[in-house]
């Protein structure tokens, strides 16, 4: 079987995923920069990074159970592991906003989700064996879980702590 060259992929790739790259290039610098935000911005990232790792494992793999588990458990299992130890990176702020230090972990997480996407998309596009064996599929789904369920630990912790009626002062 003949493999394309990379120059051919990227030239096939639809436009849109270089917008939804640099799109999250950015998003990914501003995260790596200290900000205090409200509640609502707080959850909007880990939110969204949620939404969009389950749409994608839905729209590569459908709703099946081994895919759908797996991306719970991915979720979950990091979500549960790492809040309490993702406290100190965002702390209670005045009048119910939050104090959240720069990282460049989300960036990280971002090109981590948008490269196993890109792949996960490649392989599916080419109708390649792979994209088609559970172990793949259930890997892909965890991954994609374990991902985003990091975003939703560090907000987790943050709104943990403000219930716990901790302030900054």
């Amino acid at each position: 079987m003949n493999q394309p060259s990379l120059h051919t992929v990227l030239t096939h790739t639809p436009s849109w995923v270089f917008v939804v790259f640099i799109i999250l290039l950015v998003l990914g610098y501003q995260q790596s920069r200290n900000r205090t935000v409200g509640r609502g911005r707080l959850l909007l990232l880990p939110v969204a990074m949620l939404g969009l790792s389950f749409y994608g494992v839905a729209s590569s793999f459908g709703l099946e159970l081994l895919s759908c588990l797996a991306w719970a458990l991915g979720v979950g299992a990091v979500a549960s592991l790492f809040s309490q130890r993702l406290k100190a990176s965002v702390q209670p702020g005045p009048a119910g906003t939050f104090l959240v230090q720069g990282s460049w972990w989300p960036l990280a997480l971002m090109m981590a989700i948008f490269f196993i996407k890109y792949v996960t998309g490649y392989a599916l596009a080419r109708n390649l064996a792979i994209a088609f064996q559970p172990w793949f599929i259930g890997a892909v789904s965890l991954s994609l879980g374990i991902l985003s369920g990091a975003f939703f630990a560090r907000a987790g912790a943050a709104l943990h702590a403000r219930s716990e009626g901790g302030s900054h002062a």
